[in-house]
């Protein structure tokens, strides 16, 4: 008999974590830790990573979880300064089972001065078990070779602490939107030094668009997923970076497709993931819909769940 395919294949396990309270979505507290639960009973629930819990949330989140665990990850966007007073603050909330912290840079220096307090406020700071995140701040230049050798003496500062990096491709603005070019830098930059790194703003779908709204060019998850590949394989950065400009989802689908394997294997998927390891969605059900009209997972019926804190159906609420 031939072994079942799994509903989410290994490739996409955990590659979404659950960004409900941040923006573009800013759903209420009230959704979406209810929401949450759900997706993580759902039969995706292996596509869903921890939810992230801003620290002027902590309150609100606590008293939601009404003592039935919850496992988050702290973002920290004010900085290392505000790290210590937050992670007490959630320490007073048994409910919330902390699985690492994402801390934001400050505004000095280089960005690999701003990795560099980071650093240090976590190695202070993180309690044991816990993953350590650092935010890099974009280089004033992206695309230029100072800029460039900005971000890599950041990479190697991550690299050499055992943390992992989390770089911003998108936002309000356009220019919260890095180029292929500097985000090629990024991904290249990652998979050649092993370091482990997520994505966050601006992915709201899979494939790279352009928003007819707002006139802004998104770049897409699978894009990176698939320019982490590449990068991984020995591709030019030129290369990543036409993979991250790549419109078309059955192009990318298809360089991925022999991709997945199972748990635990050593396989190019594991190598891929130890790499790009997440990102952060406002709505779980985009990505999900995405992937499964990609055909790169399975779902047990032709009905996706409507999510409770898509701002669509909060607008409607």
């Amino acid at each position: 008999m031939s072994e079942q395919r799994p509903l989410v294949p290994p490739l996409l396990a955990g590659l979404c974590d659950d960004a409900a309270l941040f923006p573009p979505g800013n759903a209420p507290v009230a959704a979406a830790v209810p929401a949450h639960r759900g997706h993580r009973a759902a039969w995706y629930a292996d596509l869903v990573g921890p939810f992230l819990l801003g620290a002027d949330r902590i309150a609100e989140v606590g008293d939601a979880a009404a003592g039935e665990p919850l496992d988050v990850v702290l973002v920290v966007r004010a900085g290392p300064a505000a790290l210590a007073e937050a992670l007490d603050r959630l320490a007073a909330r048994p409910a919330l089972r902390l699985l690492g912290v994402e801390l934001g840079p400050d505004a000095d220096g280089t960005p690999a001065d701003a990795a560099a307090r980071c650093r240090d406020a976590l190695a202070r700071e993180l309690p044991p078990g816990a993953a350590g995140v650092v935010e890099l701040r974009r280089p004033a230049d992206g695309d230029s070779a100072r800029g460039r050798a900005a971000l890599e003496a950041a990479l190697d500062l991550l690299a050499a602490a055992g943390l992992r990096a989390k770089y911003r491709t998108g936002g309000l603005e356009p220019q919260a939107f890095p180029s292929a070019a500097e985000l090629a830098a990024l991904v290249g930059g990652c998979a050649a030094r092993a370091l482990p790194f997520k994505c966050t703003a601006g992915l709201h779908h899979a494939v790279r668009h352009t928003d007819p709204a707002t006139g802004f060019t998104h770049h897409g998850f699978l894009n990176i997923l698939a320019a982490t590949d590449a990068a991984l394989r020995g591709a030019a950065g030129g290369d990543v970076a036409e993979v991250l400009e790549c419109r078309q989802g059955g192009e990318l689908a298809a360089a991925l497709a022999d991709a997945p394997a199972a748990p635990g294997a050593d396989t190019r998927a594991d190598a891929l993931r130890a790499v790009f390891t997440a990102y952060g969605t406002c709505s779980v059900t985009e990505p999900l819909a995405d992937l499964a009209a990609l055909g790169l997972l399975t779902r047990p019926d032709a009905d996706l769940p409507a999510d409770p804190t898509h701002p669509d159906t909060l607008d409607r609420a």
